[in-house]
């Protein structure tokens, strides 16, 4: 597909393709395999992209391609996927085994335009997805210290997303919307996916692979 060269273009797929969003899950969505993706940086403009499979329930891991490549468009905050998206898309067409939820490290609707990463991703495939993010964008007051304890992730007034402990006592995460699947599934499948860790384990082996990826040659 082309991808758009400016930031001006960048933006106008960003506000044209929000509006297809959805941010409720079917009532018979079932998750079996979830993906893990990330990217990697080896320089200015070399991407090492990643996406992992897992079993939902048991977390082997199921297949895991990482792709390399260059991208030209600018690093510009909340522009990021259109540098990200196409070495992604790449590793994920890759992959043998096909994910029923997409985890993307970055944001979904917690986005300046709603419209981060898993929004782009899941809306670009079709498969429900969400963003799981380290750090916040938007405003939160702390979740209670328990695992399972969450707050709200709000910008502009409006709940983004929810900052989400996973462990007991440990920083939370922040959840947020990508495609296809309301916010409660979201967190409940981010909890599954991090029994031990603050991080899950789709986000925990993706950022490995990318940085072995991004250290090598």
């Amino acid at each position: 597909m082309e991808w758009p060269r400016t930031v001006d273009d960048a933006v106008a797929v960003q506000e044209r393709l929000r509006g297809q969003v959805i941010t409720t899950s079917a009532p018979d969505l079932r998750i079996d395999t979830v993906a893990g993706l990330d990217v990697g940086y080896r320089g200015d403009d070399a991407v090492v992209g990643v996406c992992v499979v897992f079993d939902a329930t048991t977390l082997a891991v199921l297949d895991e391609v990482v792709v390399e490549d260059t991208t030209d468009f600018p690093y510009i905050p909340g522009l990021f996927a259109f540098r990200e998206m196409p070495v992604l898309l790449r590793a994920l067409d890759r992959v043998t085994v096909a994910p029923d939820l997409l985890v993307a490290d970055g944001q979904g609707l917690a986005h300046p335009r709603r419209f981060g990463l898993a929004c782009h991703l899941g809306v670009h495939t079709g498969i429900p997805s969400i963003g799981v993010a380290k750090n916040a964008m938007g405003a939160f007051d702390q979740p209670g210290p328990d695992r399972g304890a969450t707050s709200d992730l709000v910008m502009d007034d409006e709940v983004v997303g929810k900052a989400l402990r996973t462990q007991n006592g440990v920083k939370p995460v922040f959840v947020s919307v990508g495609h296809k699947i309301n916010l409660d599934r979201a967190c409940a499948e981010v909890l599954r996916l991090a029994p031990r860790y603050r991080l899950p384990e789709t986000t925990r082996r993706a950022d490995t692979l990318t940085r072995q990826a991004a250290s090598s040659g």
